[in-house]
């Protein structure tokens, strides 16, 4: 049987089984579980989620031991194609799945791939991440939490911020200082950390759109397994990069290694401006200049979805490499242009907070045009992904 054959076989397999697998209320937009504990999920996204575990399609490429389906790449694009023609939610997204499954697969011992990741795989657990703190952002390794050995334990103490779902996370993956006396970016660990233990407190941080979905996470005397070190005693700072490139990737929706989510709508911008200005009587929206930049926000959106397909089927490894950081900002800068556009074409409709003159959907298109300003930030700041691009994908000197 050909190469062809085989995913064509495959192709119906899967859209049969989906079609009697997927229930109806995770169709269409809705929220994606990310394994927190302190989250309810209504009937239907739970039996989605305990579906999909089963089969291994939470985590498509992950080894079957781990609770993946160890599927090719072309398979899981097969997947991801299916997925999307019934606009069926990805399963689980999260931390977990995305950013530190995927790294215990590269530098995990057998014994942390055994005790973390089908858990993992199975949404038990979402994870946050201790990575900035303070005095070390963009510079991360001038980071000062401290983990100290006390025989087979760890005890930390320090604090982290921009510590993303916090409030609700159960586990949060760390980046503290091991061995003081060593040059910053060495003597430095990636630890696992429960966080429901006294010595855990998390304190909302309050946006500008008046949610608080970052915190600051603050560890006092806190306590880690010395088994759950990842990648070995002061190797973090490489285990840590490996990990952003995760990141990276994920935020760039170029990830072939943990749960690859999100759905395109190409339409949904261009129905709500032409909602807010008309049409004109050829048809088109009616506002000459909003329609240009609307042309252009398309044409820019369009080909950085082909460079994000490029580099998916250009990647061999779980994760692309420096690459992901064009994608990624590319991605977040198109993403803050289109909300710009749709709020210039709301007009004073845009500018509201609260109150009866403003409808619901006015509302959230505010705060989610405020949101969107985290997105050169997270995961990466806007300067951090050129100097990336500039040295490490054009090659361009210091």
């Amino acid at each position: 049987m050909t190469q062809a054959s085989e995913l064509a076989e495959f192709r119906s397999d899967t859209r049969a089984w989906l079609a009697a697998n997927c229930p109806d209320g995770v169709r269409g937009p809705g929220p994606i579980p990310w394994g927190s504990r302190e989250q309810a999920l209504d009937e239907d996204t739970r039996l989605w989620l305990d579906r999909m575990a089963e089969r291994g399609w939470t985590v498509p490429s992950w080894p079957k031991r781990y609770g993946g389906d160890e599927l090719t790449r072309e398979q899981y694009r097969v997947l991801i194609e299916e997925l999307g023609r019934i606009a069926a939610r990805p399963p689980l997204t999260g931390r977990g799945v995305n950013y530190i499954g995927p790294t215990l697969l590269e530098y995990g011992t057998d014994a942390q791939k055994e005790r973390w990741l089908p858990g993992i795989a199975r949404g038990e657990g979402g994870w946050a991440m201790g990575y900035s703190e303070p005095g070390a952002g963009s510079d991360l390794a001038s980071l000062a939490t401290r983990a100290v050995r006390d025989g087979d334990r760890l005890v930390l103490n320090g604090r982290k911020v921009w510590t993303s779902d916090a409030m609700e996370a159960d586990y949060i993956f760390v980046l503290a200082r091991t061995s003081p006396d060593k040059p910053k970016h060495l003597g430095i660990s990636l630890v696992l950390v429960d966080m429901h233990q006294p010595g855990v407190i998390v304190r909302p941080i309050r946006l500008i759109s008046g949610a608080s979905p970052f915190n600051e996470t603050l560890f006092e005397d806190a306590e880690a397994n010395a088994d759950d070190i990842v990648g070995g005693m002061d190797n973090g700072w490489t285990v840590g990069k490996r990990l952003l490139q995760f990141e990276r990737s994920t935020h760039a929706g170029i990830n072939t290694s943990g749960s690859q989510g999100g759905r395109d709508d190409d339409n949904r911008l261009a129905e709500r401006m032409i909602a807010q200005v008309g049409l004109d009587g050829g048809g088109r929206m009616a506002h000459a200049g909003l329609r240009r930049r609307l042309i252009a926000c398309r044409v820019n959106d369009h080909a950085q979805r082909l460079t994000r397909q490029r580099v998916i089927e250009e990647t061999s490894a779980r994760a692309p490499g420096f690459a992901s950081s064009a994608v990624k900002l590319t991605g977040a800068v198109n993403t803050q242009v289109s909300q710009e556009l749709l709020l210039d074409a709301m007009g004073l409709a845009g500018i509201g907070w609260s109150g009866e003159a403003f409808a619901d959907d006015d509302l959230e298109a505010t705060r989610d045009w405020l949101r969107q300003k985290a997105l050169t930030i997270a995961g990466g700041t806007l300067e951090v992904q050129l100097n990336i691009i500039a040295k490490r994908v054009l090659r361009l000197p210091d």
